[in-house]
């Protein structure tokens, strides 16, 4: 029988400047796939050199983590943007990165928005729908990841691009499987056990519980570990050994960092 797979993705190359954010090297190691942001709300042309480097060293799959313009909010502030907008930052940011990887002899496999885009696109099919073109004219070969079950994966499977329905480890949800806003105190479970086990429950296709207590099944074709954690590394290490001693295999479903073309 073949073994079950499940990738971890983690939010990575967030640094800026002279400011630092997570621990990439801690976590490295135990994902299969990196969102590494372009510029928007994280993240400059060195932070990206120096991460694309890391991920390749590692074997672990690039991706471009595509945000809302707000490096002052983390691009987590919501902004009112029109389609041509979303297709035209979403385009500029998945270039920029897909140099850094072309001049490491590597490609992209994947593109996550990040923050605010991430859940305006969650429910705004328009929005969605602009994103996913704008990954369909750079590489129809990308993977689409955005949250299960919402608009953001379904504007990619009608764009005909393969998506990746992703759920979180470390997030709590909602009865009808949105995230609870950060703004809200219980909105991120700290306890590493806890979030631990929400994602062995997630790998086996297991129901979890949402804030108000109900069941919820949620499709999970990778699973996000944080790296703004500050314990990023340990967490994601006792994630890697706990899904490793579950029988589950940790990789990325799309091919990896071969030559670009």
């Amino acid at each position: 029988m073949k073994r079950p797979t499940m990738d971890l993705n983690c939010d990575l190359g967030e640094s800026f400047g002279a400011w630092r954010m997570g621990d990439d090297e801690a976590v490295m190691p135990y994902i299969s796939s990196a969102n590494i942001a372009c510029g928007y709300h994280a993240g400059d042309p060195g932070t990206m050199a120096r991460t694309v480097a890391l991920a390749l060293r590692a074997n672990v799959a690039l991706g471009a983590h595509v945000s809302l313009p707000d490096l002052a909010g983390f691009g987590r502030r919501e902004m009112r943007i029109s389609a041509d907008e979303a297709y035209a930052m979403t385009l500029y940011q998945i270039g920029a990165l897909a140099a850094f990887a072309r001049a490491a002899g590597a490609r992209l496999s994947h593109v996550k928005p990040h923050g605010a885009l991430y859940t305006m696109a969650a429910r705004d099919a328009t929005l969605a729908e602009a994103i996913a073109r704008a990954v369909l004219a750079f590489d129809r070969s990308l993977r689409l990841v955005g949250l299960a079950g919402s608009e953001l994966p379904r504007a990619g499977e009608r764009a005909g691009l393969p998506v990746a329905h992703e759920a979180f480890a470390d997030r709590r949800y909602e009865t009808d499987g949105s995230l609870v806003a950060r703004r809200e105190a219980d909105a991120v479970i700290d306890d590493v056990d806890e979030a631990v086990a929400q994602a062995l429950a997630l790998a086996r296709g297991e129901p979890i519980a949402t804030r108000g207590g109900a069941p919820l099944h949620v499709r999970a074709d990778t699973i996000c570990v944080h790296g703004d954690r500050a314990d990023a590394g340990r967490f994601a290490h006792r994630l890697h050994a706990a899904l490793r001693g579950a029988g589950i295999a940790i990789a990325n479903p799309a091919p990896r960092n071969g030559h670009a073309s």
